[in-house]
């Protein structure tokens, strides 16, 4: 079986996706990438009954190389932030807060420092129909410069160098939403300005390794 390890991660993670309050039903969707395969969830299956076997290994151009049922209809979405960003796992989601956000809002504001990482402000990328060309293009303009993107009365998506982190940064995005709603309904939220922003993120960087004397 072709990227058996990362396939049982995809089911690891996708298998959190209902608990953790990101999806309902069979929503949502996960990838990783290596070299030039991608592993994706199936379309359509319940996440309890999910296994390897599954989940589905395409190119990158989205043709099949084993697969046992149809891939995610957001292929198209996964393999444009795959070739925009460089990201190695993409996470799409319902979260309840952010969708909520993405109806109203052209971005998630600063209202927290974490925003940082996530790149800044959540941008968020106009309104296709699930699965089509055009949304995958939104979405990839939505990310220039991003970690994760809103969409519009959709969902999310989250990219990172490894499948936690993108789960890590689709969580982190549902709670920033939720705590902008929540101040929203208080007042006007002071906001962080963008250099606040820049500063956090330098600092959330990882310290080089350090070199060993040779």
């Amino acid at each position: 079986m072709l990227l058996g390890d990362e396939r049982e991660l995809v089911v690891r993670y996708a298998q959190r996706l209902r608990p953790d309050g990101l999806v309902v039903g069979t929503a949502g969707n996960l990838s990783i990438r290596v070299g030039q395969l991608v592993a994706i969830t199936p379309s359509s299956v319940d996440y309890d009954d999910l296994v390897p076997e599954a989940i589905c290994v395409l190119d990158l151009g989205g043709a099949v190389v084993e697969a046992e049922l149809p891939a995610s209809s957001e292929v198209p979405m996964h393999l444009a932030a795959y070739r925009s960003c460089g990201a190695t796992a993409v996470v799409h989601t319902h979260a309840p807060y952010a969708t909520a956000l993405s109806t109203v809002v052209d971005e998630l504001p600063p209202i927290h420092y974490m925003l940082a990482e996530l790149g800044g402000p959540v941008k968020v990328a106009p309104y296709a129909t699930f699965g089509s060309a055009q949304l995958a293009e939104n979405v990839r303009r939505a990310l220039e410069g991003r970690n994760a993107a809103l969409l519009a009365n959709h969902g999310t998506l989250a990219v990172g160098d490894s499948l936690g982190r993108a789960y890590d940064r689709t969580v982190l995005l549902e709670w920033l939403s939720a705590l902008y709603f929540r101040a929203r309904l208080l007042g006007q939220p002071r906001l962080l300005a963008l250099e606040e922003i820049d500063r956090v993120a330098t600092r959330l960087q990882p310290p080089a390794r350090l070199r060993r004397a040779s």
